[in-house]
């Protein structure tokens, strides 16, 4: 197992900064009342392609050699993943395939083609996901770059934390959403090097909550098909992401579905920015859980806002 170290870090900031955006912070007054602490929010919403996972991608597809870049890329992706791994590509003038859910936000699938990217459909459970893949990859002898099992998109999603250190200086605690674990990996791998009081908490649906039974097994438990209204976080953890989480993660902290869409409400409402359900996750579990982050600099993140604009959850059908 390729593990990512924080030299792998610096080189990605390097690396990727011609690509991404240094994206803002923004705060609350209406949100620090409302919780007893000051919450920091690094808004990946505004990042290209529209979530955090420009970052990873941008980092695999930079640093691949002349030789493996011209056969192209693919992955399996919900979503995010697969419209920045085609934004990436894009930028760099090389194929790139991805296999996704039929049933996945149509907001995503017209970002992933607008970019270029090639979509080839599975159905909506792992076992289906890796299995058309695996066809796709037989077919074009691309380089697979995984959604978040992947050195390189973790040290790439490890820039995100390293930016909020840079400018915010160190927190008591960060919280990011899980589904696989790429962006709680960086910020682990990130945060016990350069900030190593800062706790790190993993928020996630309690619809999907294998991440949550993983942490308190002490192994990986793996769901196939959960179904949750923050769609970006349905996949399992794999080994890689395991390492850090198991390792570095505080606590695994869970909300409802009626909780992440409330958070979600909340945000559009008093903060004004467009983010998707999976981004609420965290304020949601932060609500949840007020006692626990009283009195605290909390760094938020935000990590995404492609958001299908005509199926709102809170919208009536």
């Amino acid at each position: 197992m390729d593990i990512p170290t924080y030299a792998d870090v610096e080189a990605a900031h390097e690396r990727i900064a011609p690509h991404i955006h240094r994206t803002p912070v923004l705060t609350s007054t209406f949100m620090n009342d409302l919780i007893g602490a000051s919450l920091f929010f690094k808004c990946e919403n505004f990042q290209k392609a529209g979530a955090f996972k420009a970052r990873g991608a941008s980092n695999a597809v930079f640093g691949l050699d002349a030789a493996k870049a011209a056969v192209g890329v693919a992955t399996h992706s919900s979503g995010n993943h697969a419209l920045s791994l085609a934004y990436a590509a894009g930028r760099r003038g090389i194929p790139a395939t991805v296999v996704m859910p039929r049933t996945a936000p149509e907001a995503k699938k017209a970002a992933v083609r607008g970019y270029g990217g090639r979509i080839v459909e599975c159905e909506p459970s792992t076992s289906s996901r890796e299995a058309v893949f695996a066809e796709v990859v037989a077919e074009t002898g691309a380089e697979f770059v995984h959604p978040y099992n992947d050195a390189r998109v973790i040290a790439g999603q490890a820039t995100c934390s390293r930016e909020m250190i840079d400018e915010l200086g160190e927190l008591d605690a960060v919280v990011a959403p899980i589904g696989g674990g790429g962006m709680v990996s960086g910020s682990c791998l990130t945060l016990s090097t350069i900030a190593p009081k800062t706790k790190v908490y993993a928020a996630e649906p309690k619809n999907a909550d294998d991440a949550c039974r993983s942490f308190k097994a002490g192994h990986i438990i793996a769901d196939d098909a959960p179904e949750t209204v923050a769609d970006g976080l349905k996949v399992p953890l794999k080994e890689l992401t395991w390492h850090f989480v198991s390792r570095h993660v505080e606590d695994v902290l869970t909300a409802t579905e009626e909780e992440i869409v409330e958070a979600m409400r909340l945000i559009w409402q008093r903060m004004k920015i467009v983010m998707e359900p999976s981004s609420a996750v965290p304020l949601a579990t932060i609500l949840k859980n007020k006692p626990l982050f009283a009195g605290k600099r909390v760094g938020v993140i935000i990590t995404g806002g492609n958001v299908d604009l005509g199926k709102l959850p809170w919208a009536k059908a």
